[in-house]
């Protein structure tokens, strides 16, 4: 059984409904990702979506129930240490650029694609940039 994580830039642009060919791509790609398996999302992306403004537990739940998402609750020791690790390498490669002011990116999203990685999940997402560095191995779905 195939295994696919989800970001949580996939799930905001269905929950915000703002841009309406995202809606269908990202709507296309769940629903092909939910035929050749299971939906996860880490503990991260979901205090990420349930940190959005007029949203409340009961409502994520739901939204998670009808989509057929799980939240793989487990964050393990290699987890945690693989995001450090990977976080540490994009830190230092962002200080080494003359006049650059250090990361941009937050440790979340580095959390977020190590637990994906660690599950050795596809992931899903609209952002290839830091995934595609700090988990070669990962395997992205872009969108």
């Amino acid at each position: 059984m195939v295994v696919t994580s989800i970001d949580t830039n996939v799930l905001v642009t269905l929950l915000k409904a703002d841009r309406p060919g995202h809606i269908q791509t990202a709507q296309a790609a769940l629903e092909q990702a939910s035929q050749l398996g299971t939906l996860v999302i880490s503990p991260v992306v979901y205090a990420e979506l349930f940190a959005m403004p007029l949203r409340d537990e009961a409502f994520l739940n739901h939204f998670l129930q009808d989509t057929r998402i799980n939240v793989e609750w487990r964050m393990t020791r290699a987890m945690w240490h693989r995001a450090a690790l990977a976080y540490g390498t994009y830190a230092e490669r962002r200080r080494g650029r003359k006049g650059d002011p250090g990361p941009r990116r937050i440790l979340a999203d580095f959390l977020i694609g190590a637990h994906a990685s660690e599950l050795g999940a596809r992931f899903l997402t609209f952002d290839s940039g830091v995934y595609k560095s700090a988990f070669p191995e990962l395997e992205l779905v872009l969108l």
